[in-house]
């Protein structure tokens, strides 16, 4: 076991992974995988083979945070969809030998993207591509029959917006570390403008983007919609306002976003664009309301930032000094949606 793989015990693993995974023996190694700050992920080496395993964080938690558990359940619905997910193997309960609750994977060997840009395809023509399946993908995901595949219990119907407001302001106070003039704004604008409930429900991601995605080696393929931590029932808009929201963010920051970069001169498709090859690909006409659905696209990401944060400051982040980049994350997340919404008002 590497060291990096903290508290997983290596020889009480081995064993409860032959009686659970079929066909599973020889474990040899443990690698903390550097990705995956919310739920730490490992590589698995075997003599059957590679796997990857995904844990509860240790610590207090916050509640309904870290739900490994949804993970699983909607990655295992989906098998045999459009929507391409790895093999779920197993599922463990909180008295695993880690002492925490994990699911265990299929290993895939593929390409992640952690640069929205893509410096390293080779061409315009490939980019295009890129987010042209990526487009596709989410599509996929939101024509998915959650009845027939068993996940039409996976959230509560209707008023999504108003509920997903309620549940991350309660998030962000329960982790708040100082007064930020510009969230507090953000929060009183979200409630009075929020849009009337339209009655488009459909299973939602809540983290869709670029780098949550695994790609073929070789060609333009998704093969893995990867981090299910946040899905649920929802508004499909969420889903396409959240990756719009990641590429305005700054190309130079932690983030990682498409602000500033000349998406023209790369093959990369704007906003306008990409919104227009969902809607048709669905079937819908404009989109109205778009600027709180980004609006409020900021402000969730600003709370799951400011939670990690808090877990850096209590000890509990799977990677505490890149955590304790995220409190001004926050501010700069906070102060873009208050641009966005004072251009738009």
């Amino acid at each position: 076991m590497s060291s990096e793989a903290g508290a997983i015990d290596q020889a009480a693993l081995a064993p409860y992974l032959e009686a659970h995974i079929p066909g599973f023996a020889g474990l040899s190694s443990i690698e903390k995988f550097k990705s995956g700050q919310s739920n730490p992920t490992y590589l698995l080496t075997a003599a059957s083979g590679r796997y990857v395993l995904r844990a509860k964080p240790p610590g207090q938690l916050l509640k309904s945070a870290h739900q490994v558990d949804r993970e699983f359940r909607v990655m295992r619905a989906l098998a045999g969809t459009a929507v391409p997910v790895p093999r779920m193997l197993h599922l463990s309960g909180e008295d695993s030998p880690i002492g925490r609750m994990f699911y265990v994977m299929e290993y895939l060997d593929g390409r992640i993207f952690w640069d929205p840009s893509l410096p390293d395809v080779s061409g315009n023509e490939e980019r295009a591509a890129i987010y042209d399946a990526m487009n596709a993908t989410l599509t996929a995901l939101h024509d998915v029959d959650v009845e027939a595949v068993g996940l039409s219990d996976f959230g509560k119907p209707g008023s999504y917006f108003e509920r997903q407001l309620a549940r991350w302001t309660s998030q962000y106070r329960a982790s708040e570390t100082e007064t930020i003039a510009d969230m507090d704004r953000l929060i009183a604008w979200l409630e009075t403008h929020m849009p009337a409930d339209d009655g488009l429900v459909s299973l939602v991601h809540g983290d869709y983007r670029l780098d949550n995605m695994m790609f073929a080696p070789d060609a333009s393929k998704v093969i893995a919609v990867l981090d299910w931590e946040l899905s649920t029932l929802g508004h499909p808009f969420a889903d396409l306002a959240y990756q719009c929201m990641q590429w305005r963010l700054p190309h130079a920051s932690g983030f990682r976003g498409l602000g500033g970069v000349d998406r023209a001169a790369a093959g990369l498709p704007s906003e306008e664009a990409y919104v227009a090859a969902y809607c048709k690909r669905r079937g819908i006409g404009k989109i109205d309301n778009w600027t709180f659905f980004l609006a409020f696209s900021f402000f969730r990401l600003a709370a799951i930032c400011q939670g990690v944060y808090r877990r850096a400051l209590d000890g509990n982040a799977s990677n505490p000094e890149k955590a304790k980049t995220y409190g001004e994350a926050v501010k700069l997340l906070a102060a873009l949606a208050a641009e966005l919404v004072d251009e738009n008002s």
